[in-house]
């Protein structure tokens, strides 16, 4: 797996997110200052409403281009055969013969980005399963939450 593509690949989703969130904040802005957003009487909060939306947009964007900012200067580091899992690394594990791919990020878990037709899934270390990888080794089973209980997977590749 090339490091170098999988972070271009987080970094393009999540600057397409933080446009789409840029937008909606201006256009939020918008709202919020248009003479039409006036208060007609001491009930209408809709200018309110609107600058409210606007500020939580903004400070989304804000977080969001943190983490961009994050994933761009991330080191990416190679685990060479023996090594445990630390951040960066892109982990594969397997239950009952089907295998999924994780990247452990600092941020944003949950997103999932395909790679040279493969799908990862970002998981940080605050997550329940990013907490129980940091330290662990190819062989090593890991407990994910499941419905029924918890469901055991084995670490068969770590890169």
């Amino acid at each position: 797996m090339d490091k170098a593509l999988l972070r271009d690949a987080i970094v393009k989703q999540l600057t397409a997110e933080l446009d789409t969130l840029t937008r909606a904040a201006f256009m939020a802005r918008e709202e919020a200052t248009s003479e039409e957003s006036k208060a007609e009487n001491k009930y209408d909060t809709r200018g309110q409403e609107a600058a409210y939306l606007a500020e939580g947009q903004a400070r989304l964007a804000l977080e969001l281009q943190e983490t961009v900012t994050t994933y761009q200067t991330l080191a990416l580091a190679d685990f060479p055969p023996g090594s445990a899992i630390d951040l960066g690394a892109v982990i594969t594990l397997e239950n009952r013969g089907k295998s999924s791919t994780y990247f452990l990020g600092p941020r944003s878990g949950g997103l999932e980005v395909e790679v040279a037709g493969e799908k990862l899934i970002v998981v940080t270390p605050q997550s329940p399963l990013g907490r129980q990888l940091p330290g662990r080794h190819v062989g090593d089973v890991v407990q994910l939450p499941g419905r029924g209980g918890a469901v055991p997977l084995r670490i068969t590749a770590i890169a």
